[in-house]
């Protein structure tokens, strides 16, 4: 009868880890090594895991905790920083690299024999054209640069340009070069353009 109850009450005990088959690790000890402790010093993690931890009975885990001192061998300093809110947490992380790492699938990778990415694609981004073919985003934002409809066709890209070009130019402004921003970005998005698919 005291036996059991002896086994129930020791359910209580956190940490306990019961039929171990392990020894008491204390000196002369014979009682069940229920309860992990740290490895003594100096024994840090071999090439073959981690630390070999001691086990102990009850009263010895009780009594190691009771002279357990984690600040033991500390400078006034060390302890002072150890116990700060944030002790732990100054390690920088590492930032996601923008340009390196996997890259995701392109538009080029998927399969779609019926249409379905590419139609949807079109109903919910992409401007509706005469010729049903879709425009990316860099197509919408150099059409919005040039000032052009989503339905232009190849020659309105190119009078559309022409017209840009005369207005912008130094040359027709006596010299001016205030323009030579708004004239390269006319230059990159009729360059775009002319090389998406949309206007192939």
């Amino acid at each position: 009868m005291a036996q059991g109850t002896e086994r129930r009450a020791g359910t209580r005990f956190h940490g306990r880890v019961e039929g171990t088959g392990r020894g008491c690790d204390h000196e002369g000890c014979v009682e069940a090594g229920e309860f992990r402790a740290p490895p003594p010093e100096g024994t840090g993690p071999s090439g073959e895991g981690p630390p070999r931890f001691r086990w102990f009975c009850l009263d010895h885990v009780r009594a190691f905790n009771a002279r357990y001192n984690f600040f033991d061998g500390m400078s006034v300093d060390e302890i002072h920083h150890a116990q700060r809110p944030l002790a732990g947490w100054e390690r920088e992380t590492r930032a996601f690299a923008s340009g390196g790492g996997d890259r995701g699938p392109r538009w080029a990778d998927f399969a779609d024999p019926l249409d379905a990415i590419a139609a949807r694609y079109r109903r919910t981004h992409a401007p509706e054209r005469p010729d049903d073919k879709p425009l990316s985003g860099q197509d919408r934002e150099s059409l919005r640069i040039l000032d052009l409809a989503p339905d232009a066709d190849r020659s309105a890209l190119r009078r559309r340009y022409s017209e840009l070009v005369r207005k912008y130019h130094p040359d027709r402004n006596g010299g001016d070069r205030s323009h030579e921003a708004a004239l390269q970005r006319v230059i990159a998005a009729y360059q775009q353009l002319r090389q998406a698919p949309a206007f192939a």
